[in-house]
């Protein structure tokens, strides 16, 4: 796979990268990570932190390594592992060998952790998880000190081996970090650094019943890797001391490289939740059908909705990268998706909510080919077929008996293009006995293919397929998930009561042109007049589905 240059705005975190490189520090290397942890599929959020860290590595000659930070077997599984190496191949970046893990370094922490016992830095705690957190405090009353904490480092040495052994339950004793317990920074009031947890790991099965905490397993990770550039988000800023209190406590291998960690302003977009506890809420409630659904902010379901990596990309390197939170318009990444598929879709038409139209002056035995272009702007695509009959189905909404203002579609008596083909006329009205319009009878002109003679009037091109020769479709019409700009932003409210009621609507019996019949999975199409559409996995050989991508317009900024 090749990889993908990707060119990032100059911002700050670039500036420092760039002047490290100038000064040499570091040896003149670059080293970043993407260090997920494996707990839940990727969001649009994580995208922009893939493409910095990559980027970043890409346009200085390093290296940037993919690191699950698998501290935790209750909520990860080999499920999220495999779902986050496709996301990231599919935005088009290379880790290299082989992924690293935070497991593999299992060992080593836990002899870090025997190292801080050693120093008199951690000790073990026989708290309740609810007396540890009275103890804690909060953040206008300091903590204090466990009855545990002058345990001595016998005895912890001990009690730890014992919990590595399996002798204590689950949540009986933990291992903790003595730090400083009336510090303002929560996080330094001495943290737990090893829990007891008796189930088995995806990578390491049923090695290890203790497994360290993300943050005491998150920073000495990078320093093992040699990570140069430690990039996270602001929700990490609080963490670094924490980070670096247990880099400067511990023996490092010989000529490791310290990381330095520098924090950013998080991606939001509106209408959309990136929590992935909330995001699994969806998936877990049914609102979605899955992770992958096509109205859920992950790269997966982005990908599987019909956008493209080129058009993520761009929207990753076009959002500013700054240390102050803002909110970014969703519009602006559809926008990116309309720029992107506007070039490289191939053009169809499809009748989502067909009305008949009889020709009455074309002959029932005679059909016509007529030959189109896919594109209008690219002939190196090539040209698709339709074919023209006696009957003709238009969309019912390109039709009104009684219009008003400046209709640019067809009425009776006026006349409109059918898209690559004639000009025809509406001279007959057809109802069903509730007075509901079933058909169209038209009259076309021959002399108009590809041309306009005078003395028309015509009212715009609308488009069509053939009665006889077309596909039968599903057509899945997506909205935003969530009708409120901020559904998380009132923590009084259940960001459920939210969800937009009309986030889907199914069309069964949609009519497409017959160029779409072996159109394969993902394959992507703009619908003349509709929008752009792609073929979804649950397609079957009876029938194609296709989800539409995004409007051709932004009909949200109306709203807004």
């Amino acid at each position: 796979m090749a990889e993908k240059t990707v060119v990032q705005a100059s911002n700050f975190v670039r500036n420092i990268i760039a002047k490290d490189v100038r000064k040499g520090n570091n040896d003149g290397q670059v080293v970043t990570r993407f260090p997920p942890e494996p707990n839940g599929y990727l969001h649009i959020g994580h995208a922009t932190s893939i493409c910095l860290n990559f980027g970043m590595a890409q346009e200085f000659e390093g290296q940037c390594n993919l690191r699950f930070d698998d501290t935790n077997p209750e909520k990860e599984s080999d499920e999220y592992i495999q779902s986050i190496k496709a996301d990231v191949e599919w935005l088009g970046f290379e880790w290299g060998a082989d992924a690293f893990y935070a497991s593999n370094y299992f060992e080593q922490l836990h002899g870090f952790a025997v190292e801080l016992i050693n120093k008199g830095l951690a000790y073990v705690c026989d708290l309740s998880p609810e007396q540890a957190r009275e103890y804690r405090g909060n953040l206008t009353q300091v903590g204090k000190d466990s009855p545990y904490r002058n345990r001595s480092i016998e005895d912890n040495l001990d009690l730890f081996a014992r919990m590595r052994a399996g002798e204590f339950a689950d949540g009986e004793r933990v291992l903790r970090a003595k730090i400083d317990n009336e510090s303002p920074n929560m996080n330094m009031r001495d943290p737990i650094i090893y829990r007891i947890r008796h189930i088995e790991h995806h990578q390491t099965g049923n090695t290890w019943c203790i497994y360290p905490m993300y943050d005491f397993t998150h920073g000495l990770s990078d320093a093992l890797e040699e990570v140069t550039h430690s990039i996270c988000t602001l929700e990490f800023e609080d963490h670094r001391p924490l980070y670096d209190w247990f880099i400067d406590n511990v023996t490092l291998p010989s000529g490791r490289r310290r990381p330095r960690q520098y924090e950013f302003a998080r991606l939001e977009l509106n209408y959309t939740i990136t929590s992935k506890r909330k995001l699994k809420q969806l998936v877990d409630s049914h609102t979605v059908t899955a992770w992958d659904d096509p109205r859920m902010p992950t790269i997966s379901g982005m990908r599987r909705r019909g956008y493209t990596p080129e058009a993520l990309r761009n929207f990753c390197a076009a959002t500013p990268v700054a240390r102050s939170k803002g909110i970014t318009d969703f519009g602006r990444l559809e926008s990116s998706v309309r720029d992107d598929l506007d070039s490289t879709a191939t053009r169809a038409m499809c009748v989502l909510h067909p009305l008949k139209v009889t020709i009455s002056n074309w002959d029932a035995d005679t059909t016509q080919t007529l030959t189109v272009a896919k594109h209008p702007k690219d002939d190196t695509m090539g040209e698709r077929e339709l074919t023209m009959s006696k009957q003709v189905f238009i969309d019912q909404a390109d039709f009104a008996e009684h219009p008003e203002g400046k209709w640019k579609r067809l009425a009776p008596q006026q006349s409109v293009r059918l898209r690559g083909g004639y000009i025809i006329t509406c001279e007959e009205v057809v109802k069903d006995s509730a007075g509901q319009v079933i058909e169209l009878v038209c009259s076309f002109d021959k002399q108009t293919l590809g041309k306009k003679p005078e003395g028309y009037k015509v009212n715009g091109v609308v488009h069509w397929v053939s009665a006889s020769h077309h596909e039968v479709v599903n057509v899945r019409l997506y909205d935003r998930l969530f009708s409120h700009a901020n559904p998380d932003g009132d923590k009084e409210v259940d960001f459920m009561t939210y969800v937009n009621s009309d986030n889907l609507r199914l069309i069964e019996g949609a009519m497409a042109e017959p160029s779409l019949a072996h159109a394969a999975d993902g394959e992507r199409f703009q619908f003349e007049r509709e929008g752009y559409f792609c073929v979804d996995k649950d397609s079957t050989k009876d029938r194609l589905v296709f989800n539409r991508t995004v409007t051709l317009r932004d009909s949200w900024a109306k709203k807004g």
